[in-house]
C-alpha cells in the first residue's frame, strides 16, 4: 500500500515510522525547507511515551531528554511565590523535551525506506474510486491509496477536503511564542527548575538548556486571532514591564524567522477522515497548548493508527466506523462518524490498534 503523508512534524513522523515498519510504501512531503528550529519545552509523557517505547525509540528520546524536578511560579523580584513538584504533573514516567528535539529524534531514526522531501507544498487533491492524487506547487501529482494530512493545526490537507480552517479552528483568546537565546546571567538564575512568572493576562516561561541557551515560553491574552505582521515587536510590546529577567529576554529576542508564534486554538471537527483521506495529529484534534499533550496524541496517533489487510480481503467485509483515534470523532454514547466509499470500490485501509483489533 502507498501512502503520501503531508506533514513531516511529530505526527507525520511516527505514522511514517508505523507505516514503513508494516511493509508500506511511504511518501513524506514538508513545505518547510527542513526541520524547524522552533518551538517549546514540551513535558512528555503518557501514551505518547508509551508509543515511543514501543517504537525501540526511548533510549534516544532519554537522550535528549531534560528532567526539571521543580517549577517555580516567581514574583517580579524573581523569588518564588508557589512551587509545583513535576512527578505531579502525570502518574508514572515524564520526561521534558524541546518540541524541535523530538522532531529530530523521529526523522533521524526514520527508516531508510521512506521517501522524505522538505520545501515541498501540496496544493491540490483528487480522490478517485481507485485511490487518491496529491498535487504539489511544482505540478508534480503523487497517486496513493491513502493521503494523510498530519500538517499542523493550520492544516493544507484539511482546507482543500475538508472546507476552510475558520469552521473548525476555535480561537482561545490567547496569543502564544516561544524562542530560545543566549544570556549567562539568564541561564544561571533558571537553572534546575523550570520558572513561569506570577502574572496576569500575560506570562512569560524559562527553561536552561544544557548548551548554554534559555527557551523562553510566552502566553497572552489576545481577542484577536490575527498575528502581528512583527511578532518579536509584539512579544516586547505585550511583556514590557513583567520584571524579573524578562527585560533580558526581550532584549535578546531573535528575528521573527527564529520565533514561534501562534494564536492558542483548539480544532473541531466531526469526522477525520473523507474517503481515501485521513487527518492525524493537531491537524484532527488540536487539544491547544494550554491542554497540553499533543506532542503525545500526535506520536500515539502516528504508532496506533495504522492500515492493514488487502483490499480484496477487505471488500467482503460491511464498511466499519473509522476509529475516533485514526478517522472519525466518537460521539457521546462511544461510537464513530462511518467513513464512507463510492459503492463497489475498493474502501480505504482500514485501520486497527496497535494490536492488531479494530480500533
Amino acid at each position: 500500500m502507498r501512502t503520501v503523508i503531508c506533514g513531516a512534524g511529530i505526527s507525520g513522523l511516527a505514522l511514517a515510522h508505523r507505516l514503513a515498519a508494516e511493509g508500506g510504501e511511504v511518501v513524506l512531503v514538508e513545505r518547510a525547507p527542513g526541520r524547524r528550529p522552533q518551538g517549546y519545552m514540551i513535558d512528555f509523557f503518557g501514551p505518547g511515551l508509551e508509543a515511543v517505547e514501543a517504537m525501540g525509540l526511548l533510549p534516544a528520546f532519554e537522550r535528549a531528554a531534560y528532567h526539571y524536578e521543580e517549577g517555580h511560579l516567581v514574583g517580579a523580584d524573581g523569588r518564588p511565590r508557589a512551587t509545583v513538584l513535576t512527578k505531579s504533573f502525570a502518574r508514572g514516567r515524564l520526561m521534558s523535551m524541546m518540541r524541535p528535539d523530538i522532531e529530530a529524534v523521529l526523522a533521524e531514526h526514520l527508516p531508510a525506506e521512506v521517501e522524505l522531501h522538505y520545501d515541498t507544498a501540496l496544493t491540490g487533491v483528487t480522490e478517485r474510486p481507485d485511490g487518491v492524487s496529491a498535487t504539489l506547487a511544482d505540478g508534480t501529482v503523487l497517486d496513493a491509496d491513502l493521503l494523510v494530512g498530519a500538517d499542523g493545526i493550520h492544516s493544507t490537507v484539511r482546507r482543500l477536503v475538508f472546507g476552510p480552517e475558520e469552521r473548525y479552528l476555535r480561537h482561545l483568546g490567547l496569543h502564544t511564542a516561544a524562542f530560545t537565546f543566549d544570556a549567562p546571567d539568564v541561564h544561571a538564575a533558571t537553572e534546575h527548575a523550570f520558572r513561569l512568572t506570577d502574572s496576569v493576562d500575560r506570562q512569560m516561561g524559562f527553561y536552561a538548556l544544557r548548551d548554554g541557551r534559555v527557551a523562553a515560553f510566552t502566553v497572552h491574552r489576545s481577542a484577536d486571532p490575527a498575528l502581528p505582521g512583527d511578532p518579536r515587536a509584539e512579544i516586547r510590546r505585550a511583556y514590557a514591564g513583567l520584571g524579573w529577567v524578562t527585560p533580558r529576554a526581550l532584549e535578546q529576542c531573535p528575528p521573527a524567522e527564529e520565533i514561534y508564534y501562534d494564536q492558542v486554538a483548539q480544532i473541531e471537527l466531526p469526522r477525520w477522515s473523507s474517503g481515501r483521506v485521513v487527518l492525524l495529529g493537531d491537524a484532527a484534534y488540536a487539544v491547544s497548548l494550554i491542554a497540553g499533550q499533543g506532542a503525545s496524541l500526535g506520536i500515539a496517533g502516528g504508532r496506533t493508527c495504522w492500515p492493514t489487510g488487502s483490499c480484496a480481503c477487505r471488500r467482503s467485509r460491511r464498511p466499519s466506523p473509522i476509529s475516533s483515534g485514526c478517522g472519525g470523532r466518537s460521539s457521546p454514547n462511544g461510537s464513530a462518524t462511518p467513513a464512507r466509499w463510492p459503492a463497489g470500490s475498493c474502501p480505504p485501509p482500514r485501520p486497527t490498534c496497535g494490536s492488531g483489533a479494530s480500533c
